[in-house]
Protein backbone atom coordinates (compact mmCIF):
# COMPACT_ATOMS: atom_id res chain seq x y z
CA UNK A 1 0.00 0.00 0.00
CA UNK A 2 1.07 3.57 -0.60
CA UNK A 3 0.31 6.42 1.76
CA UNK A 4 -0.22 10.13 1.45
CA UNK A 5 -1.00 12.83 3.97
CA UNK A 6 -3.25 15.83 3.63
CA UNK A 7 -4.54 18.55 5.98
CA UNK A 8 -7.61 18.92 3.78
CA UNK A 9 -10.66 16.94 4.86
CA UNK A 10 -12.30 17.64 1.50
CA UNK A 11 -9.49 15.81 -0.30
CA UNK A 12 -10.67 12.48 1.13
CA UNK A 13 -13.48 10.33 -0.33
CA UNK A 14 -16.90 10.77 1.25
CA UNK A 15 -17.23 6.99 1.44
CA UNK A 16 -14.41 6.76 3.99
CA UNK A 17 -16.49 8.57 6.60
CA UNK A 18 -19.66 7.10 8.12
CA UNK A 19 -22.82 9.16 8.19
CA UNK A 20 -23.07 11.28 11.34
CA UNK A 21 -26.44 9.70 12.14
CA UNK A 22 -24.77 6.29 12.35
CA UNK A 23 -21.32 6.99 13.86
CA UNK A 24 -21.09 10.56 15.03
CA UNK A 25 -17.50 10.66 16.33
CA UNK A 26 -16.04 9.25 13.11
CA UNK A 27 -18.10 11.39 10.76
CA UNK A 28 -16.90 14.15 8.46
CA UNK A 29 -19.16 16.54 10.37
CA UNK A 30 -17.34 15.76 13.62
CA UNK A 31 -13.87 16.25 12.17
CA UNK A 32 -14.86 19.42 10.36
CA UNK A 33 -16.15 20.88 13.62
CA UNK A 34 -13.03 19.82 15.53
CA UNK A 35 -10.79 21.44 12.92
CA UNK A 36 -12.84 24.64 12.91
CA UNK A 37 -13.28 25.11 16.66
CA UNK A 38 -11.20 22.74 18.82
CA UNK A 39 -7.56 22.87 17.72
CA UNK A 40 -4.99 24.88 19.69
CA UNK A 41 -2.96 27.55 17.97
CA UNK A 42 -0.01 25.95 16.20
CA UNK A 43 -1.69 22.56 15.82
CA UNK A 44 -2.76 21.35 12.37
CA UNK A 45 -4.86 18.40 11.18
CA UNK A 46 -3.16 15.68 9.14
CA UNK A 47 -5.11 12.82 7.56
CA UNK A 48 -2.82 9.92 6.67
CA UNK A 49 -4.50 7.85 3.95
CA UNK A 50 -3.50 4.40 2.71
CA UNK A 51 -4.52 3.48 -0.80
CA UNK A 52 -4.29 0.44 -3.03
CA UNK A 53 -4.51 0.66 -6.82
CA UNK A 54 -5.49 4.31 -6.51
CA UNK A 55 -8.39 3.72 -4.10
CA UNK A 56 -8.24 4.98 -0.53
CA UNK A 57 -8.72 2.03 1.83
CA UNK A 58 -7.95 3.58 5.20
CA UNK A 59 -7.67 6.99 6.85
CA UNK A 60 -5.84 7.75 10.09
CA UNK A 61 -6.80 11.20 11.47
CA UNK A 62 -3.89 12.90 13.24
CA UNK A 63 -3.05 16.26 14.72
CA UNK A 64 0.45 17.67 14.23
CA UNK A 65 1.39 19.14 17.57
CA UNK A 66 4.74 20.72 18.48
CA UNK A 67 4.92 18.10 21.24
CA UNK A 68 4.55 15.33 18.66
CA UNK A 69 1.86 13.78 16.45
CA UNK A 70 -1.27 12.43 18.08
CA UNK A 71 -4.73 11.27 17.12
CA UNK A 72 -7.10 14.01 16.01
CA UNK A 73 -8.89 13.96 19.34
CA UNK A 74 -9.96 16.69 21.74
CA UNK A 75 -11.22 17.02 25.33
CA UNK A 76 -14.69 16.47 23.78
CA UNK A 77 -13.93 13.23 21.93
CA UNK A 78 -15.83 10.28 23.39
CA UNK A 79 -14.58 7.67 20.93
CA UNK A 80 -11.89 7.62 18.25
CA UNK A 81 -11.02 4.98 15.66
CA UNK A 82 -9.07 4.61 12.42
CA UNK A 83 -11.28 4.62 9.34
CA UNK A 84 -11.18 1.55 7.11
CA UNK A 85 -13.11 0.82 3.94
CA UNK A 86 -16.23 -1.07 4.95
CA UNK A 87 -15.29 -4.07 2.79
CA UNK A 88 -11.65 -4.26 3.98
CA UNK A 89 -10.79 -7.60 5.54
CA UNK A 90 -8.45 -8.03 8.50
CA UNK A 91 -5.42 -8.62 6.29
CA UNK A 92 -6.00 -5.41 4.37
CA UNK A 93 -6.61 -3.48 7.57
CA UNK A 94 -3.31 -4.72 8.98
CA UNK A 95 -1.53 -3.80 5.73
CA UNK A 96 -2.98 -0.29 5.86
CA UNK A 97 -1.99 0.02 9.51
CA UNK A 98 1.55 -1.11 8.65
CA UNK A 99 1.72 1.61 6.00
CA UNK A 100 0.54 4.09 8.61
CA UNK A 101 3.19 2.72 10.96
CA UNK A 102 5.80 3.54 8.34
CA UNK A 103 4.72 7.19 8.58
CA UNK A 104 4.78 7.06 12.37
CA UNK A 105 8.35 5.76 12.24
CA UNK A 106 9.47 9.28 11.30
CA UNK A 107 8.71 10.39 14.87
CA UNK A 108 9.87 9.24 18.30
CA UNK A 109 6.30 8.69 19.51
CA UNK A 110 2.77 8.93 18.13
CA UNK A 111 -0.02 8.94 20.70
CA UNK A 112 -3.48 7.62 19.88
CA UNK A 113 -6.25 7.86 22.47
CA UNK A 114 -10.01 7.56 23.15
CA UNK A 115 -9.92 4.07 21.60
CA UNK A 116 -12.35 1.23 22.26
CA UNK A 117 -10.61 -1.86 23.63
CA UNK A 118 -11.02 -5.28 22.06
CA UNK A 119 -12.05 -4.26 18.54
CA UNK A 120 -10.71 -5.72 15.30
CA UNK A 121 -9.64 -2.25 14.20
CA UNK A 122 -7.53 -1.85 17.33
CA UNK A 123 -5.99 -5.27 16.74
CA UNK A 124 -5.18 -4.34 13.14
CA UNK A 125 -3.70 -1.02 14.24
CA UNK A 126 -1.42 -2.65 16.81
CA UNK A 127 -0.38 -5.45 14.44
CA UNK A 128 0.40 -2.98 11.68
CA UNK A 129 2.46 -0.78 13.96
CA UNK A 130 4.51 -3.74 15.15
CA UNK A 131 5.04 -4.84 11.56
CA UNK A 132 6.50 -1.38 10.90
CA UNK A 133 9.04 -1.88 13.69
CA UNK A 134 7.29 0.16 16.36
CA UNK A 135 6.79 -0.80 19.97
CA UNK A 136 3.14 -0.55 21.02
CA UNK A 137 2.37 0.36 24.62
CA UNK A 138 -1.18 0.53 25.90
CA UNK A 139 -2.44 2.94 28.57
CA UNK A 140 -5.74 3.60 30.33
CA UNK A 141 -7.34 6.80 29.07
CA UNK A 142 -10.81 7.36 30.59
CA UNK A 143 -13.84 5.50 31.85
CA UNK A 144 -17.12 5.58 29.95
CA UNK A 145 -20.39 4.94 31.78
CA UNK A 146 -23.29 3.71 29.66
CA UNK A 147 -26.65 1.95 29.88
CA UNK A 148 -28.23 -0.57 27.53
CA UNK A 149 -31.94 0.13 27.65
CA UNK A 150 -32.97 -3.17 26.05
CA UNK A 151 -36.35 -1.74 24.97
CA UNK A 152 -37.19 -0.62 28.51
CA UNK A 153 -39.49 2.32 29.04
CA UNK A 154 -38.60 5.15 31.41
CA UNK A 155 -40.35 3.58 34.39
CA UNK A 156 -38.43 0.33 33.93
CA UNK A 157 -35.17 2.22 33.50
CA UNK A 158 -35.85 4.24 36.64
CA UNK A 159 -36.67 1.09 38.63
CA UNK A 160 -33.06 -0.05 38.08
CA UNK A 161 -31.54 3.11 39.55
CA UNK A 162 -30.39 3.34 43.19
CA UNK A 163 -33.18 3.91 45.70
CA UNK A 164 -31.98 7.32 46.94
CA UNK A 165 -31.87 8.62 43.37
CA UNK A 166 -35.39 7.35 42.68
CA UNK A 167 -36.62 9.08 45.82
CA UNK A 168 -34.87 12.32 44.93
CA UNK A 169 -36.44 12.26 41.47
CA UNK A 170 -39.89 11.53 42.89
CA UNK A 171 -39.72 14.46 45.32
CA UNK A 172 -37.95 16.97 43.10
CA UNK A 173 -39.94 16.32 39.93
CA UNK A 174 -43.20 17.03 41.71
CA UNK A 175 -41.89 20.41 42.86
CA UNK A 176 -40.21 21.12 39.52
CA UNK A 177 -43.41 20.46 37.60
CA UNK A 178 -44.96 23.38 39.47
CA UNK A 179 -42.02 25.81 39.24
CA UNK A 180 -40.07 25.04 36.06
CA UNK A 181 -40.51 24.68 32.33
CA UNK A 182 -38.65 22.32 30.00
CA UNK A 183 -37.66 23.26 26.46
CA UNK A 184 -36.06 20.89 23.97
CA UNK A 185 -34.42 22.16 20.78
CA UNK A 186 -33.53 19.69 18.04
CA UNK A 187 -33.51 21.82 14.88
CA UNK A 188 -32.21 25.20 13.76
CA UNK A 189 -35.51 26.74 14.88
CA UNK A 190 -34.81 28.57 18.14
CA UNK A 191 -31.24 27.27 18.25
CA UNK A 192 -29.48 30.60 18.68
CA UNK A 193 -31.67 31.47 21.67
CA UNK A 194 -30.98 27.99 23.02
CA UNK A 195 -27.22 28.43 22.64
CA UNK A 196 -27.44 31.77 24.45
CA UNK A 197 -29.31 30.07 27.31
CA UNK A 198 -26.73 27.27 27.38
CA UNK A 199 -23.84 29.71 27.63
CA UNK A 200 -25.61 31.80 30.26
CA UNK A 201 -26.14 28.80 32.55
CA UNK A 202 -22.65 27.47 31.88
CA UNK A 203 -21.17 30.81 32.97
CA UNK A 204 -23.12 30.59 36.26
CA UNK A 205 -22.23 26.96 36.94
CA UNK A 206 -19.43 25.41 38.97
CA UNK A 207 -17.43 24.76 35.82
CA UNK A 208 -14.27 26.48 34.73
CA UNK A 209 -13.81 28.10 31.33
CA UNK A 210 -13.98 25.82 28.30
CA UNK A 211 -10.62 25.00 26.68
CA UNK A 212 -12.22 25.80 23.31
CA UNK A 213 -15.06 28.25 23.97
CA UNK A 214 -16.48 28.13 20.42
CA UNK A 215 -16.76 24.36 20.18
CA UNK A 216 -20.04 23.59 21.96
CA UNK A 217 -22.01 26.14 19.95
CA UNK A 218 -20.28 25.08 16.72
CA UNK A 219 -21.19 21.43 17.31
CA UNK A 220 -24.79 22.25 18.12
CA UNK A 221 -25.07 24.32 14.94
CA UNK A 222 -23.59 21.46 12.90
CA UNK A 223 -25.76 18.71 14.44
CA UNK A 224 -29.13 20.51 14.49
CA UNK A 225 -29.79 20.56 10.72
CA UNK A 226 -29.34 16.78 10.66
CA UNK A 227 -31.79 16.26 13.51
CA UNK A 228 -29.09 14.83 15.80
CA UNK A 229 -29.12 17.52 18.49
CA UNK A 230 -31.17 17.41 21.67
CA UNK A 231 -30.61 20.61 23.63
CA UNK A 232 -32.60 20.56 26.87
CA UNK A 233 -33.17 23.76 28.85
CA UNK A 234 -34.80 23.89 32.28
CA UNK A 235 -36.05 27.32 33.32
CA UNK A 236 -37.85 28.84 36.30
CA UNK A 237 -39.23 32.33 36.76
CA UNK A 238 -35.71 33.78 36.78
CA UNK A 239 -34.77 32.20 33.46
CA UNK A 240 -32.69 29.13 32.46
CA UNK A 241 -31.24 27.22 35.43
CA UNK A 242 -29.96 23.97 33.88
CA UNK A 243 -28.87 22.87 30.41
CA UNK A 244 -27.73 19.70 28.70
CA UNK A 245 -26.97 18.84 25.13
CA UNK A 246 -27.08 15.32 23.79
CA UNK A 247 -26.32 13.80 20.40
CA UNK A 248 -28.62 11.03 19.15
CA UNK A 249 -26.85 8.79 16.64
CA UNK A 250 -26.74 5.08 15.95
CA UNK A 251 -29.58 4.48 18.37
CA UNK A 252 -27.60 5.90 21.31
CA UNK A 253 -27.99 9.23 23.09
CA UNK A 254 -24.66 10.67 24.25
CA UNK A 255 -24.52 13.61 26.62
CA UNK A 256 -21.78 16.02 25.57
CA UNK A 257 -22.18 18.81 28.11
CA UNK A 258 -24.32 19.66 31.10
CA UNK A 259 -24.41 22.43 33.66
CA UNK A 260 -26.71 24.06 36.17
CA UNK A 261 -26.89 27.41 37.92
CA UNK A 262 -25.49 27.09 41.43
CA UNK A 263 -28.00 29.66 42.67
CA UNK A 264 -30.82 27.19 41.93
CA UNK A 265 -29.20 24.24 43.69
CA UNK A 266 -32.12 23.82 46.13
CA UNK A 267 -34.27 22.64 43.21
CA UNK A 268 -31.72 19.96 42.25
CA UNK A 269 -31.92 21.24 38.68
CA UNK A 270 -29.28 18.84 37.37
CA UNK A 271 -31.14 15.79 38.64
CA UNK A 272 -34.50 17.11 37.44
CA UNK A 273 -33.23 17.92 33.97
CA UNK A 274 -31.37 14.62 33.59
CA UNK A 275 -34.52 12.68 34.51
CA UNK A 276 -36.67 14.70 32.12
CA UNK A 277 -34.12 14.49 29.32
CA UNK A 278 -33.78 10.72 29.62
CA UNK A 279 -37.56 10.33 29.76
CA UNK A 280 -37.84 12.30 26.52
CA UNK A 281 -35.00 10.42 24.83
CA UNK A 282 -36.63 7.09 25.63
CA UNK A 283 -40.25 8.03 24.91
CA UNK A 284 -39.76 10.31 21.90
CA UNK A 285 -36.53 9.13 20.28
CA UNK A 286 -36.76 5.47 21.28
CA UNK A 287 -33.03 5.29 21.96
CA UNK A 288 -31.58 1.88 22.75
CA UNK A 289 -28.70 3.17 24.86
CA UNK A 290 -27.46 6.07 26.96
CA UNK A 291 -23.83 7.18 26.97
CA UNK A 292 -22.40 9.54 29.59
CA UNK A 293 -19.23 10.39 27.71
CA UNK A 294 -15.79 10.88 29.17
CA UNK A 295 -14.77 10.24 32.74
CA UNK A 296 -15.75 8.71 36.06
CA UNK A 297 -17.63 11.65 37.54
CA UNK A 298 -19.48 10.26 40.57
CA UNK A 299 -23.00 11.08 39.36
CA UNK A 300 -22.64 8.91 36.26
CA UNK A 301 -22.80 5.60 38.11
CA UNK A 302 -26.21 6.66 39.45
CA UNK A 303 -27.67 6.97 35.97
CA UNK A 304 -25.80 4.11 34.25
CA UNK A 305 -24.86 0.65 35.43
CA UNK A 306 -22.00 -0.26 33.09
CA UNK A 307 -18.49 1.08 32.76
CA UNK A 308 -15.98 0.42 29.98
CA UNK A 309 -12.42 1.57 29.74
CA UNK A 310 -11.32 3.70 26.82
CA UNK A 311 -7.65 3.21 26.14
CA UNK A 312 -4.74 4.75 24.30
CA UNK A 313 -1.73 3.47 22.39
CA UNK A 314 1.78 4.83 22.25
CA UNK A 315 3.46 3.94 18.96
CA UNK A 316 7.11 4.18 19.94
CA UNK A 317 10.13 4.18 17.63
CA UNK A 318 12.94 2.60 19.70
CA UNK A 319 15.52 3.80 17.16
CA UNK A 320 15.02 7.41 18.19
CA UNK A 321 16.26 8.78 21.54
CA UNK A 322 12.92 10.40 22.31
CA UNK A 323 11.21 7.07 21.74
CA UNK A 324 13.55 5.29 24.15
CA UNK A 325 12.97 7.94 26.81
CA UNK A 326 9.18 7.57 26.45
CA UNK A 327 9.42 3.78 26.59
CA UNK A 328 11.55 3.93 29.76
CA UNK A 329 9.13 6.33 31.42
CA UNK A 330 6.13 4.21 30.48
CA UNK A 331 7.73 1.05 31.87
CA UNK A 332 8.78 2.88 35.05
CA UNK A 333 5.22 4.12 35.50
CA UNK A 334 3.83 0.61 35.14
CA UNK A 335 6.31 -0.74 37.70
CA UNK A 336 5.46 2.06 40.13
CA UNK A 337 1.73 1.42 39.83
CA UNK A 338 2.30 -2.29 40.31
CA UNK A 339 4.29 -1.69 43.50
CA UNK A 340 1.59 0.61 44.87
CA UNK A 341 -1.07 -1.98 44.13
CA UNK A 342 -3.99 -1.74 41.77
CA UNK A 343 -6.75 0.69 42.60
CA UNK A 344 -10.25 -0.77 42.80
CA UNK A 345 -12.43 0.01 39.78
CA UNK A 346 -14.91 2.86 40.20
CA UNK A 347 -18.18 1.70 41.72
CA UNK A 348 -21.41 3.23 42.87
CA UNK A 349 -21.12 6.86 43.80
CA UNK A 350 -22.06 8.31 47.16
CA UNK A 351 -25.84 8.33 47.01
CA UNK A 352 -26.12 11.37 49.21
CA UNK A 353 -26.18 13.68 46.19
CA UNK A 354 -27.71 12.85 42.85
CA UNK A 355 -26.93 16.18 41.21
CA UNK A 356 -24.60 15.86 38.24
CA UNK A 357 -21.31 17.45 39.17
CA UNK A 358 -19.53 17.61 35.83
CA UNK A 359 -19.40 15.88 32.49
Amino acid sequence: MEVFATPDLAALPEAMFPEAAADFFSSRLWYATVIAAALPVGVAPCFVAARRRGAVRAVFPLRLDPAGPASLTTPYTCLHAPLFATDADQEERAAAAAAFGGVCRRYPVVRLDALAAGTRDLAALAAGARAAGLIVRRFQHFGNWHEDLAERDFASYLACRPGPLRETIRRKLRRADERTQLTMISTADGLEAGIAAFERVYARSWKGPEPFPRFNAALMRAAAPLGLLRLFILADASGPIAVQFWIVAGGTATVLKLAHDEAARALSPGTVLTARAIRSLIATDGVSGLDFGRGDDPYKSLWASRRRQRIGLLLINPRRPGGLVTLARHIAGEVSRSLRGKRPPPGRANLGSANPGSD
